[in-house]
């Protein structure tokens, strides 16, 4: 038995007696020969396994490059950039598979503000609202939980006001009661809520600040990959023969939708806008910003392309401050946030949410400088 490097245990067996006909010519090995003569095998042999052993890890490098890369490979990044991206796919994937509890836990971690007659929520990332096809967990699900761990053990479960898009964070309001919670879906629907919403898109809105007021509908994309988006149903177009504007037949499936905007930083081929959805109609800010004012939002990859589903293509300089891939741009998370939402109960309330710690790197990153409230 003779020990290899790095600790391995390899066996040896005698040498078989020399063949009949050999004769003197062929000799065995004896004492210090004979166990040079081992090492050296051993050696051999250890060396193959730490071959065979990196190969092996080569080969599981390339297996998980090729499937999803860095968003669900156990290998952390070693890019910042990167390793946030991966981090925060994670986290929307952990939230819909942690226990209901854990779940209400994280939201009342999130609470801002409450009364007798509301709770205030900063919605996480990744959270969808309502329940549907291949999702677990959801706000409306956990709502009972949540307001007992808020209240008591016999409190009454808090109800939905509004929504918010699964990929949207920022300020959810919800009701301790049916009552409280009509009353302020009246408020919604009358539009007497002013809610203020912070995206970070590329380019530069021209002009600077405006407002966007185009119907929006939905239609089907035909494509090798079709599917349904919001689009822009406008009322006017251009002339192809004097290029004066004329009025077209209103789309009858399409909605009103106004969203006022300005912009408050620019840098890195990218822009920080302050957003006022006047209607509620929607994906109404994505398909304004993309379609209306050719500024779609950071890490929206529905809306940056009309006839097909595709990562979106980001400015060399938009790649070079955030140091990340055109490859791995597919895994950057929609940039908008509920900012601040002004709501008339008795007197106004103003709930203001900061936006996550994502949103901030990436504005330190494109340096894109946040005005004081």
């Amino acid at each position: 038995m003779a020990a290899a490097s790095g600790g391995l245990r390899l066996c040896w067996w005698r040498r078989p007696p020399p063949a009949a006909g050999l004769g003197c010519g062929a000799r065995t090995f004896s004492g210090s020969g004979r166990a040079a003569a081992a090492a050296v095998r051993a050696e051999e042999l250890a060396e193959r396994l730490r071959a065979r052993r990196r190969e092996e890890e080569e080969e599981k490098k390339k297996r998980e490059s090729s499937t999803n890369g860095v968003l669900f490979s156990p290998q952390i990044p070693t890019d910042p950039a990167q390793r946030r991206v991966r981090e925060l796919a994670m986290l929307s994937k952990q939230l819909q598979q942690v226990h209901p509890n854990v779940l209400a836990k994280v939201l009342k971690q999130g609470t801002v503000y409450q009364n007798e007659e509301i709770v205030v929520i900063n919605k996480p990332y990744g959270l969808p609202v309502h329940g549907g096809p291949g999702i677990k967990n959801c706000i409306a699900d956990v709502l009972p939980i949540l307001a007992k761990m808020l209240q008591n053990m016999k409190a009454e479960p808090l109800h939905l006001c509004h929504r918010l898009d699964k990929e949207t964070t920022g300020v959810m309001v919800l009701a301790r009661s049916k009552e409280a919670a009509e009353r302020i879906r009246l408020l919604f629907k009358t539009r007497q809520v002013e809610k203020i919403y912070w995206a970070i898109s590329l380019g530069d809105p021209d002009p600077a600040e405006g407002i966007v007021e185009i119907p929006i509908v939905e239609k089907e994309v035909q494509s090798h990959q079709s599917h349904y988006k919001m689009t822009l149903a406008p009322n006017y177009r251009l002339s192809p023969e004097d290029g004066k504007v004329v009025k077209i037949r209103k789309n009858r499936n399409a909605e009103s939708a106004v969203t006022r905007y300005r912009l408050l930083a620019s840098s890195s081929a990218c822009s920080l806008l302050e957003l006022q959805p006047i209607t509620g109609v929607k994906h109404q800010i994505r398909v304004h910003l993309a379609y209306g004012l050719g500024c779609p939002i950071l890490g929206d990859h529905k809306y940056s392309h009309w006839s097909k589903l595709a990562p979106q293509k980001l400015p060399e300089i938009t790649l070079k401050r955030l140091k990340l891939e055109q490859s791995k741009a597919r895994h950057l998370p929609l940039h908008l946030h509920a900012h601040r939402l002004s709501l008339p109960l008795g007197e106004r309330l103003d709930l203001v949410c900061k936006p996550p710690l994502f949103f901030e790197k990436t504005l330190k990153k494109l340096r894109l400088d946040v005005p004081d409230d």
